[in-house]
């Protein structure tokens, strides 16, 4: 059996299975002496583990200056160590019938490695090889600039639309470390030297900045032994790690700006400043995400798409960080019709919401549908490791994981109309207008040609 046939018959296998003893996921945590967070989940139903760190460091802890190093990380942590070679990372892994990935956002970096549970201690071996000492050179930091930049050209310079992100958050968060976006800037990483990088991972790769998250086939006290073995000798970090203060700007009214891009079709899209994870107008948002945006049955779709054929697409969704967030509504205008068209067909929809208190069976709709995802996403020992690790960084409750559902389930119909009208506010919003470059109106230069004449 090839190793993606293998994947699929134990994710198939053990979706759902969390859920299985009394829809509670159980785990146990504890702190080695050098500050990792240690969280464990044993499921034996399938044989397979995640391994998976934690690190709370994204873009947001980055000085000005030097934006891009949390995602540039990201991948100078696979070049290797001192005791694995350049490139050879990645080999352990396939090698051993794995997978592995990882990701960078505005608030951590997040690794994971998926294994055959009997590859539990390798995992854990080069796990705590990246911590110790990931190499950190010339050779390393040169060829990473080039594939990040690459990453950048692909995924954004070259994508319609895909400088958004960058535009939106850089108008609604000015003058704060949410004002960049993970991708960061190339000339700040151009700019650092060799000893910038040292430095930045020695004050941000530490045991005491990292949550170790296992999830899978194990047995609790051989993991255990293992992690002593591989992470309790780990120095701990003694730089003091940057948690710098988000609070949002007086935007002074709303903020519009039009971009000319290589697009064919007008896009409308709003960026409302809404609260951090975790509090009660977060919750509250999350259902008024799915009201509005939850599938081709929710209201933007429906009425804008569908019945007004206003719209090719539109959607919305919550940006939600650490320390605060957009909401983001995104309208993509159909054939022959204006973005001012558009528009005022997403305003009509948006004021709607603020105005009329939505049914009970919409709102019965809406806590069905916000419990799948839930379920959904912590149905697999990967899901698992992930959730478990954030609810602990950001909130200081794993347990979250089992009982994150009753706050969604204690919004009422009230707390959504009450977000709608707190938020989405003209006043609170960033608009961007995409339009076709073909649409850029050219400069008059019939005055200066007449004079030169």
């Amino acid at each position: 059996m090839n190793n993606r046939m293998f994947w699929i018959l134990c994710f198939l296998i053990s979706a759902g299975s969390a859920f299985a003893q009394e829809g509670r996921i159980k785990f146990e945590e504890y702190d080695l002496e050098n500050g990792l967070h240690v969280i464990l989940h044993q499921d034996n139903s399938t044989p397979i583990v995640t391994v998976s760190v934690l690190y709370h460091v994204g873009s947001k802890n980055e000085p000005e200056g030097r934006t891009g190093f949390a995602h540039f990380f990201e991948h100078l942590m696979f070049e290797g160590s001192e005791n694995i070679d350049r490139g050879e990372f990645d080999k352990y892994i396939t090698n051993a019938g794995g997978v592995n990935n990882a990701n960078t956002t505005f608030d951590r970096t997040y690794y994971y490695d998926l294994l055959p549970s009997n590859q539990l201690e390798l995992g854990l071996w080069l796990e705590s090889e990246r911590m110790l000492h990931a190499k950190i050179d010339s050779t390393g930091i040169a060829t990473q600039k080039e594939v990040v930049k690459e990453e950048k050209r692909l995924r954004i310079d070259n994508q319609p639309y895909m400088s958004f992100q960058e535009k939106i958050f850089r108008a609604a968060y000015k003058g704060t470390n949410y004002e960049w976006t993970p991708i960061g800037s190339f000339v700040d990483i151009d700019a650092a030297t060799d000893q910038d990088f040292k430095d930045f991972y020695k004050t941000f790769y530490v045991p005491n900045n990292a949550t170790l998250s296992i999830a899978g086939d194990i047995d609790i006290n051989q993991t255990k032994e293992w992690i002593k073995k591989y992470f309790a000798s780990i120095p701990k970090g003694t730089k003091e790690i940057p948690r710098p203060a988000i609070t949002a700007p007086d935007l002074g009214g709303e903020v519009r700006e039009t971009v000319f891009d290589n697009v064919q079709l007008p896009a409308v899209m709003y960026g409302y400043r809404m609260p951090k994870q975790g509090t009660d107008d977060y919750y509250a948002l999350q259902l008024l995400t799915t009201l509005l945006s939850g599938g081709q049955s929710a209201r933007l779709y429906k009425e804008l798409v569908d019945k007004e054929q206003v719209a090719m697409q539109v959607f919305a969704f919550p940006y939600s960080l650490e320390n605060g967030g957009l909401f983001i509504t995104i309208g993509l205008a159909n054939l022959g019709k204006s973005p001012e068209d558009l528009e005022t067909s997403m305003e009509r929809e948006i004021d709607k919401v603020k105005t009329e208190l939505i049914s009970e069976a919409e709102y019965q709709k809406l806590q069905n549908q916000i419990e799948n995802d839930f379920v959904s996403s912590n149905s697999t020992g990967r899901g698992i490791a992930e959730s478990l690790a954030d609810y602990h960084v950001y909130f200081g409750d794993a347990n979250l994981v089992n009982t994150e559902l009753e706050r969604y389930k204690r919004v009422t119909r009230e707390d959504i109309m009450a977000v709608a009208k707190k938020y989405l506010n003209k006043d609170n919003r960033v608009v961007l207008y995409y339009l076709p470059k073909s649409a850029q109106q050219k400069p008059d230069n019939s005055a200066i040609d007449k004079e030169n004449k």
